[in-house]
This record gives C-alpha cells, sequence and structure tokens, in this order.
C-alpha cells in the first residue's frame, strides 16, 4: 500500500483491510472469490492480522467465530455465493453472540460480473438478524470497518459490511489513522451462551429480538445514516453504490442516505418521508430498503420503474426516472460503421486444461462441471460441459444423472473440477459417489494453484497465504482413502494419455478418478521447458483441428483462410503440433535455452 502517511488511494477491498487493522482486529480467515478476495490478500500485508486461506466459506467462518469467541477481533469475507456455503455457522452465531468482534464481509456482485447468480444479500441480514453496514466508497468502507467491530462487542453481535463489486474494485482516497490494539479478552466457559442446545437457543432468541430495537434506535441517530436535505419537492432514500450513481442523476433533491441500513430506522425513514413530496428508492436488485417502507405504509416509487436485474448505473436511473430531473445525461459515443467483434473469454494460451476439454470434445462425452477458470470448457470451440451448478457440484450432478438415465449415460459421464474446488466441497461428492456405487469418471483438473480469482495458495499448493511452507495435500491419496480403486495421474499435454486413460475409466464398471497435473502457465515461479513452434503454411490444408483447441494465438489468415501462429501471444505449449494431421504445424526437438 503506497501512502504518505495520514492518506492512501484504496480500492474498496483494501480499505476493508485498513479498518480491520486499525481496529485491532488480530485474526481473519476467507475462501477466495471475486469480488472479495482482496480483502484477505491485503489483509495478509499485515504482520499484526493472522490471515489465512480456508478450505471454503464455511470452514472460514467456523475459525473465525473460533477466535472471536476465544479474544480475538476477528474478520471473515466472502462473495455473495460464498456466504450460502457459510450460513450454516453464520445463522447460529447470530444466537450466540461474541466475546471480541466479529466483522463479516459479503461481497454482492449485481450485473453477474463473475458469478452464478445476483442474489441480494441484504437478505441475509433481515433473515439472520444481524446488523448490516453498506459502504458507498473506500472511505466509508475503512470507517464501517472499525464501526462495525465496535459494535459488535457493545450489542455482543457479529456485523455485516456488504459491499458490491464497484464498491469492492473501485479506488478513492482514505485518510489513514493508527491502529487501536484492543484489551486481551479470554475465552469464558459458559454453555448457556454458546452452546446452542434447544433449550438455550429459545432464551438467546429473546435476546436477539431486544438486540434488534436496541439496533434499530441506534439506526436512527448514527452517524452514517444521514439525512441531506435540499428540496422537499423530491427525497431519495438510497445506500451503497447506488447513492453515488443517484446523485449524479439528482444532484439538487434531498436524501436519506443509509449506511447502516439494517436493522431498518424506522422513525427516520417516517420522518424523512414526511418531509417531500414525492419518495423514491434507489437501490439495486432487490427491493429491500422498498418493501421495508412501503411496510411502514410510505407509498413510494421504486422498482415500479428500476429495474431489478442487473447493475444499476447514472444512466439507467436517468432512463428509468427521467421525469423527475431536469439534468441531461452525456450522449453515449457511437461508433458509425465499426462492426467490433465480440470477444468472449478464452483459456490461456498453454493452459493446462484445454488438451482436457479438447478430449472430452473429442469423445462427445457428457460433463458435469464446476466453477473456475476451467468453465470456460462450456464455450465454443469446446462446447464440452453441460453444467454449471455450484462449488462442488459437478460430482454431485453426475451422480444424480447416473441415477435418472442409469446405463443410457454409462460410458459417457465425466465430472470436473480443479484441485481448488475438490478441496472445497469435491472431497464430500466423491465419498458420495463410492458410498452409492455411482460409476461416472471424476477428472480433477491440478494446476497448483487457486487461479482463476488471481492466484491464490491452497492446501494443495504447500504455501499459505502469508507465504509461509506448510504441509502440501496429496490429492492421489486422499482419493484413495475415499475409496476409488482406480486413481490415475496423466499430464494434460500429453494428449494420447489422456485420451486412453479417459477411454479406459470410461470402460471401468467401478468409479475412477483422473488428476490432470501441470501448473497454470502464468504462475510466477513456474519455468516451463520450451521447444518453439512453428507452421509451414504451404503444408496448411484448413482443416480446422488445430482452431478446435480453441487457442487465442491460433489465429485464420483472411485473405487464404489458412492458419497463422500468433508469436506474441504463443507460449509453444505444443498442443497444435500434436493435433495437426497434415503435420503442417511442428515443435522443435531441442529445448530454448
Amino acid at each position: 500500500m503506497k501512502h504518505n502517511g495520514k492518506r492512501a488511494f484504496l480500492s474498496g477491498n483494501a480499505a476493508i483491510a485498513r479498518g480491520a487493522w486499525e481496529a485491532g482486529i488480530r485474526f481473519a480467515s476467507a475462501y477466495p472469490g471475486t469480488p472479495s478476495t482482496e480483502i484477505l490478500e491485503h489483509c495478509g500485508e499485515y504482520a499484526e492480522i493472522d490471515a489465512q486461506w480456508a478450505v471454503n466459506e464455511k470452514t472460514a467462518m467456523e475459525t473465525v467465530i473460533g477466535a472471536a469467541y476465544g479474544g480475538a477481533r476477528s474478520l471473515c469475507a466472502q462473495k455473495h455465493v460464498g456466504l450460502n456455503v457459510a450460513a450454516d455457522p453464520f445463522f447460529t452465531v447470530s444466537y450466540t453472540g461474541v466475546n471480541a468482534g466479529l466483522v463479516i464481509v459479503t461481497a454482492d456482485d449485481p450485473g453477474m460480473h463473475s458469478s452464478q447468480n445476483e442474489q441480494d444479500n441484504r437478505n441475509y441480514a433481515m433473515m439472520a438478524k444481524m446488523p448490516m453496514f453498506e459502504p458507498s466508497d473506500s472511505q466509508e468502507a475503512k470507517d464501517m470497518t472499525i464501526a462495525a467491530i465496535e459494535i459488535s462487542e457493545k450489542y455482543d453481535t457479529p456485523v455485516i459490511i456488504r459491499t458490491t463489486t464497484r464498491v469492492s474494485h473501485s479506488e478513492s482516497i482514505v485518510e489513514l489513522s493508527e491502529r487501536k490494539e484492543a484489551p486481551e479478552r479470554e475465552f469464558v466457559k459458559d454453555m448457556a451462551k454458546y452452546c446452542v442446545l434447544p433449550n438455550n437457543a429459545r432464551k438467546l432468541h429473546v435476546k436477539v429480538e431486544a438486540r434488534q430495537k436496541a439496533l434499530a434506535e441506534l439506526g436512527c441517530k448514527i452517524e452514517f445514516n444521514r439525512i441531506e436535505k435540499t428540496s422537499s419537492k423530491i427525497g431519495i432514500i438510497t445506500s451503497g453504490i447506488s447513492y453515488c450513481h443517484a446523485k449524479e442523476v439528482f444532484p439538487d433533491v434531498s436524501y436519506l442516505k443509509l449506511g447502516f441500513s439494517y436493522p431498518f430506522p424506522t422513525e427516520l425513514i417516517k420522518k424523512f418521508a414526511s418531509e417531500v413530496e414525492t419518495l423514491i428508492v434507489i437501490e439495486e436488485n432487490d427491493p429491500f430498503i422498498e418493501t421495508a417502507v412501503r411496510a411502514m405504509g410510505i407509498n413510494c416509487i421504486g422498482k415500479d420503474r428500476i429495474p431489478v436485474c442487473g447493475e444499476l448505473n447514472p444512466d439507467i436511473i436517468h432512463e428509468s426516472l427521467k421525469e423527475f430531473t431536469e439534468k441531461q445525461m452525456p450522449e453515449t459515443v457511437k461508433f458509425e460503421g465499426l462492426d467490433i467483434p465480440l470477444r468472449p473469454p478464452v483459456l490461456c494460451p498453454g493452459c493446462p486444461h484445454r488438451g482436457v476439454f479438447y478430449t472430452l470434445r473429442k469423445l462427445n462425452c457428457t460433463v458435469t462441471g464446476d466453477i473456475g477458470c476451467y468453465s470456460l470448457g462450456a464455450f465454443a470451440p469446446h462446447n464440452a460441459m453441460h453444467t454449471i451448478v455450484c462449488m462442488g457440484a459437478s460430482v454431485t450432478n453426475a451422480l444424480g444423472i447416473e441415477k435418472a438415465m442409469k446405463e443410457k449415460i454409462h460410458g459417457k459421464l465425466v465430472a470436473v473440477m480443479g484441485e481448488s474446488t475438490f478441496m472445497h466441497s469435491g472431497m464430500t461428492g466423491l465419498l458420495d459417489t463410492v458410498y452409492n456405487k455411482g460409476r461416472h469418471v471424476t477428472m480433477i483438473l491440478d494446476n497448483s494453484i487457486t487461479a482463476m480469482t488471481g492466484h491464490q495458495p491452497n492446501p494443495a499448493s504447500g504455501k499459505t497465504l502469508k507465504g509461509e511452507p506448510t504441509k502440501a495435500l496429496n490429492i492421489e491419496n486422499l482419493c484413495k482413502a475415499l475409496g476409488f480403486d482406480n486413481v490415475h495421474v496423466v499430464d494434460p499435454f500429453d494428449l494420447v494419455s489422456v485420451e486412453s486413460t479417459l477411454k479406459t475409466a470410461l470402460k471401468d464398471e467401478q468409479p475412477s478418478v483422473i488428476i490432470t497435473k501441470r501448473p497454470c502457465i502464468l504462475l510466477k515461479d513456474y519455468k516451463p521447458k520450451v521447444r518453439l513452434v512453428s507452421i509451414n503454411r504451404d503444408k496448411c490444408v484448413k482443416c480446422g483441428m488445430c482452431q478446435k483447441l480453441g487457442c487465442p494465438a491460433i489465429e485464420v489468415n483472411p485473405e487464404d483462410g489458412k492458419t497463422v501462429i500468433n508469436q506474441a501471444l504463443c507460449v509453444h505449449c505444443g498442443l497444435c503440433a500434436k493435433v495437426c494431421r497434415p503435420g503442417a504445424i511442428t515443435q522443435a526437438e531441442e529445448e530454448v535455452k
């Protein structure tokens, strides 16, 4: 982090980490997931914070809860769907409360920039009856993290900080302060508080309801909820990044900005509504605030005009509410006559997953997929992934398809997941497969890193978040321990071996695991052996076999339709040479020194 001692230019994620450090947080845990990943990476930059990657969000949440019980101010971060994985302990800690302060970050993804849905996790605050902050910029992200710790300890509750992609990744100036160490707290054995047996939980629920009323009163006077009175004609209630967007469209109206948005500050909302003629609620995704406002008997404009789906921006808000503002938005720049081609995401040149999907497509397999870089196997030209539900679902989806289709699908069904996903939530699916007599093939694509979210280490990498060496998981041995007798390890660049191994496994009457092992080409410490790839275009017969690999370094000359290798992109992995039947593409026998 670059700063001058008093100020720094920080993303929302970096600001949350800075707030954690200033608030005296000592422990943090997470599983990487966009847009929340960088929070833990930045926490790891502070010596005073013991930051660790967990194998999934549930274990992260449970570990952080234990740390808070044990007296360490703590933070747990995850993307919105990650909180689904952690929901079991999340709901329970609302009942037990804490010992030291506990902050739970959920980073939502309106518009689904890198997610399978755009669920609105503000609803989790209501379901769990847990207080929630919504920062609009990096300064608020830092300040609210500090305030969340204070409220957590004062009201004996975990506190949610809900961000969105724009807040997480946008950068702005942040005022810095020094770290304030918290007084040490010891774990106190208190069965009535920490053991949520039914008799205890009934009493704890009563305390939660009383806490809700106290926090709603706090929301009416806390500085993060403020009325900006300008005009009595139009008033806007908003929160998070929607506040910034709304200010661009409506610079001269009154605002009720909800930074501490749950429990709802009912009296403050009623006061504001009574002071304006027209009330508008501007928020992304669900009508979370709007529903509460209407439940108070207050009429307002909201999702009857503003879209529920997708990410908001000033243009969308202006188009939805243009009769209420005189401000003109800048015209969209149009490029007349330019036919700009679509650029869908593709696997990187030299990606070890490419040969796997080439082979799966070649063998016409039915493939249940998972969340990771390899999700791109669903796109053309591979078209070799047919289900993607959630982390770890590839194996269990395959088992379910097997149960439904029985012999019709045997010998064709393959489940695919990465090694990080395997550890996250794939191991239980494999155990289910063995226990319930499944016969499909599972492929674990081990590229030595959690790649899609930015190369975070995992238990198979042999390094911790802080770069310290640790015990590395042996995936092959673990699969055997789960009950698989047929476990194969192959190099995904050896297409002959991949195909023959897969054919053998598909014919087997017992479930099989194929582990493909080769590091991600982008790993800093990975120095692959390079043998130069070249093409003799005179031999190219335009068969298109090399194009089926989907490598961005393989291009087509529009003049003659023959293959061209873009040497600026090529990493000389040699896959194209292995599939080129006419021998137009070749790879040198000797390595480049």
